[in-house]
């Protein structure tokens, strides 16, 4: 609640005020001996909000509900951060500055190119070279800190892989599914009869042992066209009822007659079908062992940073 009412409160002075230093230097959190300024959080957030200034008007509801999110999450990630920071200090660990020195070189040629261009950037954004160095600091130990306390310890067996896909097949059901070719032939309005002569005209080439493939790339008006009309595998509820209907009821390797709707005439080819059916676990094996890895990393790293907040002291100031 506190920092719902601490964004709300941001928005306002941020529009009214935002370059006055008595804002951007103000203290709005406290953790352990370091502070959190508004101006931190503002640098911290800014990519974010420009992004909603392209999406949003700046006056609209959804701008200032956005915003405050933007804020609210970024005041809480730095809290994070600083607790981070402080743990990698109390447990002894320190960076090497040789090698804090080759991050510094690889970001620079990275996104600058060259130390020239990086001080005329980082002056015109009002930064120090060396809280630039600093920042880079501060970001390798966090993903260090979080590497070491989280992700090393997430492990995903096959057993749980085979749990998970048992307990949801339900998720990996698949409809009937039927491989299909289409011709496409819009019509210029609904009563136009010359489009379905057209249909029918190259309906008989194709029964005549015209290819249905070369057909559709001479004649079709669909997005598929240059396929061939391929739409490879296709499920009932992907196609319109009149094309449905008559497709699940064609057999492999059969042409549908002319289908006719106010707007377009087609021509459906089935090469292949599929009844409804699970996913195998070989073809979902991977997807499935990513999602339990990211639900336990996301479980992991909540109880990693909740076990550092006890031992925090934290102060938000309204």
């Amino acid at each position: 609640m506190k920092l719902f009412r601490f964004a709300s409160l941001f928005l306002a002075a941020f529009a009214a005020v935002s370059t006055r230093a008595d804002l951007i230097d103000g203290v709005k959190a406290v953790v352990n001996d370091k502070v959190i300024t508004y101006g931190e959080i503002q640098d911290f957030a800014g990519p974010s909000i420009d992004a909603l200034r392209r999406q949003y008007p700046s006056d609209s509801p959804e701008f200032r509900q956005k915003f405050n999110d933007v804020i609210t999450n970024s005041l809480e990630l730095l809290i994070e951060r600083q607790m981070i920071l402080h743990d990698f200090e109390t447990r002894g660990y320190r960076m090497p500055e040789s090698y804090l020195d080759q991050l510094v070189d690889e970001r620079t040629r990275e996104r600058f190119g060259d130390r020239m261009t990086l001080m005329k950037t980082l002056q015109a954004q009002g930064m120090t070279s060396e809280q630039f160095r600093q920042s880079i600091q501060e970001q390798t130990i966090e993903t260090f800190m979080r590497s070491k306390n989280v992700s090393q310890e997430i492990v995903v067996s096959p057993f749980q892989v085979e749990e998970y896909y048992n307990a949801h097949q339900q998720d990996y059901k698949v409809e009937d599914q039927v491989k299909l070719r289409m011709i496409v032939l819009n019509k210029a309005a609904p009563d136009d009869t010359n489009t379905q002569a057209q249909a029918h005209e190259i309906l008989d080439k194709i029964k005549g042992g015209a290819s249905f493939a070369e057909m559709a790339r001479q004649f079709s008006q669909g997005s598929q066209a240059d396929q061939g009309g391929e739409m490879d595998w296709v499920e009932r509820s992907a196609l319109r009822k009149e094309l449905s209907d008559v497709a699940f009821a064609l057999k492999s390797n059969a042409t549908s007659d002319v289908i006719e709707t106010p707007e377009s005439c087609y021509l459906l080819q089935v090469e292949e079908t599929k009844p409804a059916h699970v996913r195998p676990i070989s073809e979902i094996r991977e997807d499935i062992e990513k999602n339990l890895r990211a639900q336990k990393h996301q479980r992991l790293e909540r109880q990693w940073i909740e076990s550092l907040r006890k031992k925090t002291f934290i102060r938000i100031f309204a």
